[in-house]
C-alpha cells in the first residue's frame, strides 16, 4: 500500500486536480476520490450514474474492481472520470 498520485480530469469539470489515492484502490475507489473534488462543487450530481475510470485519451474503461496497481499507470498520469448511465 502506497499513496499514488494521479491527475484527474473529471467529466463536465474544467479543472484538473490532483488527487492521491492508494496503489490497492479500485477503480471505483478511485473514482469516488476524484469526486469529491469535483461533484457539489463545479459539476452535478447525476444520481443512477456510474463513475467509470480510463486513461486519458483511451476508449476503454479500466475493470471497475482492478487496483490502481494493476493498471499500468504511472504517478501523476492523466485519468479521466466519466459518468456511465445505467443500461437498461
Amino acid at each position: 500500500m502506497a499513496l499514488f498520485p494521479v491527475s484527474s480530469n473529471f467529466e463536465g469539470d474544467f479543472v484538473l486536480q490532483l488527487v492521491a489515492v492508494d496503489s490497492e484502490n479500485t477503480m471505483d475507489q478511485v473514482a469516488a476520490a476524484a469526486a469529491v473534488h469535483s461533484v457539489g462543487r463545479r459539476v452535478r450530481a447525476r444520481p443512477g450514474a456510474i463513475l467509470r475510470v480510463r486513461q486519458q485519451g483511451s476508449n476503454e474503461f479500466f475493470p471497475r474492481t482492478m487496483k490502481v496497481s494493476e493498471s499500468g499507470l504511472k504517478p501523476t498520469e492523466t485519468i479521466e472520470i466519466i459518468w456511465e448511465t445505467a443500461k437498461h
